[in-house]
């Protein structure tokens, strides 16, 4: 795998400090709270460095919302059930180094050639095949797109459309986050039949209703994954299920460096002592160092509001005030037959609602396409995000029917196994909330936080912002204990193009527009 072909990627280096805690004289000790992404992360980053790390995950298994778990078929098959298709981009630079730890040449991801995305009329959009480097490749997009034409590029507002690409954070969020992202795209004359393109790659991406969603985390995505980024928007996906192909050996290489895991082991709440932080669970109480609270936003408050020694008010209202996104379905159905040869390994389908996408497992994933080629069936996953029902029965048959629509050769063919999932536990990034998000660092220096729902200010979102505040959170312990960081990288933070930067700066646009 290519690691990185952007030579704009910017690089924080790691933090100065001696290479490991055994020259402390006594070594650190650290609590680490969920097992998803950004835990992993900082577990990584403190055992690096000799700290004494334990990680506590409720679940009994490793990943957080990229786990995985063993499940059966009704024929009593085993499989690895998942919350589903999760896209590893070329730019995800930080969660890339952590999968290096175990997979040097990243050899477990498998490319997708394309990300196509059908609209309502049934034409498709494509970003296979774009040059790589903005604006080349907005400009090649615009001139081969069914829905957005060379046109509709001139009709643009200019003006209003300029933090599209010249986006730096945090300045963006103060302009930007006061507006929601589907009145932004309508106020700089974005075309109304293109506009499932910004919701679909960008918007739903984070399971959310995009009159829901801050235009600031539009625009972010944006330049994060199009407009500030040479990487492109093909990605890798892993080759395996998401035990097998990254945690499973993660674990591994986190035992070797003297980490205990704990899974299916909540943690009740937290103690501040002169010492540091004792955590209680079901099994009693641990003293520690420090702590990182790695947990979903509301993990992360029920811990808080379970602590209330721990921080100061206004940190523990900025918890508080953490929105979760709407509910979303994940379905996985086996059929007793293939689909259609020429059919995408994935299908963004968002502008034909309650559906988002589809994913053909059996075309990447090995588990499913050994599956397949024993039965001669086929294994396929449907996303609805947002969901506007709580009747799961009804979405689960209009998810199946729009699947029939678009996919007919699935009308016909038996279920032999059905799993669905109904989950609500991601961050939503409403109006105005940015200010007040609490970042990695809180009030004490022994305690920070990690997760894709957390502040830092870099160009990152997503699984990437999980990885890029792990990182982040080991980064401000070690220091704290005379110990050298790990670097952090993105894509550049700033727009691409000197001369509209240099607009953007000018009263004539707005400034910072607050």
């Amino acid at each position: 795998m290519i690691p990185g072909r952007d030579r704009r990627i910017e690089t924080r280096p790691a933090p100065p400090g001696l290479p490991d805690a055994g020259r402390l004289g006594r070594r650190p000790s650290a609590a680490v709270v969920g097992g998803g992404i950004a835990g992993l992360t900082a577990a990584t980053g403190l055992a690096e460095r000799g700290v004494t790390v334990t990680l506590f995950e409720r679940e009994d298994h490793l990943g957080g919302r990229v786990g995985g778990w063993a499940d059966r078929l009704p024929d009593g098959t085993p499989v690895t059930m998942s919350r589903g298709f999760h896209a590893f981009f070329r730019q995800y630079y930080n969660l890339r180094a952590l999968l290096r730890r175990t997979d040097p040449g990243l050899d477990r991801l498998t490319p997708l050639a394309d990300y196509p995305l059908l609209d309502a009329q049934g034409r498709t959009d494509t970003f296979a095949g774009l040059p790589r480097t903005p604006p080349w490749n907005a400009l090649a997009f615009a001139w081969r797109s069914p829905t957005f034409t060379a046109r509709d590029l001139l009709r643009l507002n200019g003006r209003g459309a300029l933090p599209l690409a010249t986006v730096s954070v945090p300045e963006i969020y103060h302009r930007l986050d006061d507006i929601d992202a589907a009145s932004f795209l309508a106020r700089i004359n974005f075309p109304e039949a293109a506009r499932h393109l910004a919701f679909e790659v960008f918007s739903r991406s984070f399971f959310a209703d995009p009159r829901e969603l801050s235009a600031a985390e539009l625009a972010t995505m944006f330049h994060l994954y199009f407009l500030g980024s040479s990487e492109g928007l093909v990605f890798d996906v892993p080759a395996e299920p998401f035990p097998q192909a990254l945690w499973d050996p993660l674990a591994g290489y986190l035992a070797d460096r003297r980490v205990t895991l704990r899974t299916g082991t909540p943690v009740a709440s937290l103690d501040r002592t002169a010492d540091g932080f004792t955590v209680t669970t079901a099994a009693g109480t641990t003293p520690f160092d420090a702590v990182v609270l790695a947990c979903d936003g509301r993990g992360l408050q029920e811990i808080v509001a379970a602590s209330p020694g721990v921080g100061t008010p206004g940190w523990r209202d900025a918890v508080a005030g953490l929105r979760t996104a709407p509910p979303f379905l994940v379905r996985r159905l086996w059929l007793d037959r293939p689909l259609e040869p020429g059919r995408p390994a994935f299908l963004g389908t968002g502008s034909v609602p309650p559906l988002d996408n589809i994913s053909l497992l059996d075309r990447y994933e090995g588990e499913a396409r050994r599956w397949a080629g024993r039965t001669g069936g086929s294994v396929v996953e449907l996303h609805a995000y947002a969901a506007e029902t709580d009747d799961r029965e009804t979405l689960v048959k209009a998810v199946d029917d729009r699947l029939h629509a678009i996919y007919p050769e699935t009308l016909g063919a038996r279920v032999t196994g059905a799993i669905s999932l109904w989950r609500e536990d991601c961050p939503l990034f409403g109006l105005g909330g940015f200010a007040s998000r609490p970042a990695v660092a809180t009030p004490d220096p022994a305690l920070v936080l990690a997760g894709d729902g957390v502040r830092i200010d870099l160009p990152v979102a997503l699984m990437e912002r999980a990885a890029t505040t792990g990182w982040a959170a080991a980064n401000a312990l070690l220091t704290g204990w005379g110990l050298a960081g790990h670097p952090l990288r993105s894509v550049p933070n700033r727009g691409r193009i000197a001369l509209l930067n240099r607009l953007a700066s000018t009263k004539t646009f707005g400034g910072s527009g607050r």
